[in-house]
C-alpha cells in the first residue's frame, strides 16, 4: 500500500514511517520541518529511512493545497496517515493565529487531497485535549467534546468534524483516533517526559505545573503507531476512537523514574497551575479493542527506560550542541 504521512519526520510521524516500512508499505513522508523545534532532530529522526527505497521525503506544507494534491497524484496515494500539525498546549494560548492555519487550513487542504485522489484510508491524529478538563474519568468517545481549554485542542476538535463532513459528503473513509500523552525515543523535546528528562541530567529546576500528584494517561509510542496501522488496514467507515494506556501514572512517578534511569535527583519548582492543562487524563479504550484488537503492551516502567536509553545515547550523540 501508498501511503503518505504527514508529519512524518517528527515524533510519532518517524516512528510510523519506521513500522509502515518494516511492513513492506511504500511510505511518502511529507514534512515542512517546521521550527517548532529543531529541524535538525526531525532530520536525525528519518535519516536511516533515507537508505530505503520504500522510503520518500517530500519537504512539502500541508498549507500549500496545490503542491500537496500533486504529491499526492504522482505518489499514487492509497491511505494517508494525517500527523502534521503544530503542536503545544501552552503555545497556542499565546500564540493561537499559526494553529489556526496549520492544523485547521491544513487538515482541510490534506482532506481535499485525498478526496481528489480517492485514498481509501486515512487516519486522523487527534488528542485527548477535545475532551477539556472533563471531571468524568475515563473519558469516552460519547463524552461531549465542546469546552476545549486551548486554542490547540480547538483546532483538533475542528480537525474530527471536518474529517466527519469529508466522510460525509464524499464517502472518506476517515478514523480519528484521540492520542493520549505519548512519550518514547524521539519524543519531542518540549513535552513533559522530554523537557523532565533535559531538566534532571543537567541538574536545572524542573517546573511543576500545579502539583505532582497529577495524573496522565501516558501511552508509549509503539503502542500508538500499532494503532494507527490497525486503523489503516481496517474498514471503519467514520469513528472517533481513544488511544491511551488506561492507566493514569502521577507526574511524581515519571520524575522518579526518569531519576533512577539518569541517575540524577531532580530539583523540583512548583511554578502554579497553568490555563489550558487538563487535572487528570484517562482513556477508556474499550472501543479500540473491540473494533482493531488494540491492547497497549508497554508498561511505564519499560516506557521510561527505552526512552532513558533513547535520550542518553542521543544526548551523548550530540556532544556540545544544546539538545533541547
Amino acid at each position: 500500500m501508498n501511503i503518505a504521512v504527514t508529519g512524518g519526520a517528527g515524533f510519532i510521524g518517524s516512528n510510523l514511517c519506521d513500522l509502515l516500512v518494516k511492513k513492506n508499505h511504500n511510505v511518502l513522508c511529507i514534512d515542512n520541518f517546521h521550527d517548532y523545534y529543531s529541524p535538525e532532530k526531525k532530520r536525525q529522526n528519518i535519516r536511516e529511512l533515507m537508505q530505503s527505497k520504500l522510503f520518500e521525503l517530500c519537504e512539502c506544507d500541508v498549507k500549500n493545497a496545490g503542491q500537496l494534491t500533486r504529491v499526492f497524484k504522482q505518489g499514487k496515494v492509497e491511505a494517508v496517515a494525517h500527523l502534521a500539525a503544530v503542536p503545544g498546549v501552552r503555545q497556542s494560548i499565546e500564540k493561537p493565529l499559526p494553529y489556526l492555519n496549520n492544523n485547521i487550513v491544513g487538515t482541510m487542504n490534506v482532506l481535499e487531497a485525498a478526496k481528489e485522489c480517492k485514498v481509501k484510508k486515512f487516519v486522523f491524529a487527534s488528542s485527548s485535549s477535545v475532551y477539556g478538563d472533563s471531571k468524568k474519568i475515563p473519558f469516552v468517545e460519547t463524552d461531549k467534546a465542546d469546552s476545549q481549554l486551548s486554542p490547540y485542542a480547538f483546532t483538533k476538535r475542528s480537525g474530527e468534524l471536518l474529517c466527519r463532513t469529508y466522510h460525509n459528503l464524499y464517502g472518506l473513509p476517515v478514523v480519528c483516533l484521540r492520542l493520549f500523552t505519548v512519550y518514547g525515543p524521539r519524543n519531542r523535546p518540549d513535552m513533559a517526559v522530554g523537557k523532565f528528562a533535559e531538566m534532571i541530567y543537567r541538574e536545572k529546576p524542573l517546573p511543576i505545573y500545579g502539583s505532582t500528584s497529577l495524573e496522565r494517561d501516558y501511552t508509549f509510542v509503539a503502542d500508538v503507531t500499532a494503532a494507527i496501522l490497525a486503523a489503516l488496514n481496517s474498514d471503519l467507515g467514520f469513528e472517533v476512537i481513544n488511544i491511551g494506556n488506561s492507566r493514569p501514572v502521577p507526574i511524581s512517578r515519571i520524575v522518579s523514574l526518569l531519576e533512577a534511569g539518569i541517575g540524577k535527583k531532580a530539583k523540583l519548582e512548583n511554578v502554579g497551575f497553568q490555563k489550558g492543562d487538563a487535572k487528570a487524563t484517562c482513556a477508556d479504550i474499550s472501543k479500540a479493542k473491540k473494533l482493531f484488537g488494540y491492547s497497549p503492551s508497554i508498561s511505564i516502567e519499560e516506557g521510561i527506560e527505552r526512552f532513558v536509553g533513547w535520550y542518553l545515547k542521543s544526548r551523548k550523540t550530540a556532544g556540545k550542541r544544546k539538545w533541547l
